[in-house]
């Protein structure tokens, strides 16, 4: 029986299910959400938008404010 691996990308109510082994970066792209408009955790630990996601990882984002 083949497991299945996937990736929880959580961003307010919203949750992508998402295959392991892409980069932060191109995975918040692929799903169409822009890197730089959210900060993104793993286990309460900010990670970096180059980070490499693996098997069971739980991503929460949360939106960025910008204005002036």
């Amino acid at each position: 029986m083949e497991e299945i691996v996937t990736v929880a990308i959580v961003l307010r109510s919203k949750e992508y299910q998402v295959k392991p082994g892409m980069t932060l970066r191109d995975t918040l792209r692929k799903i169409g959400i822009q890197p730089e408009a959210v900060l993104a955790t793993r286990q309460s630990q900010v990670i970096t938008d180059d980070e490499i996601l693996k098997d069971g990882d739980v991503i929460n984002l949360i939106s960025v404010i910008s204005g002036g």
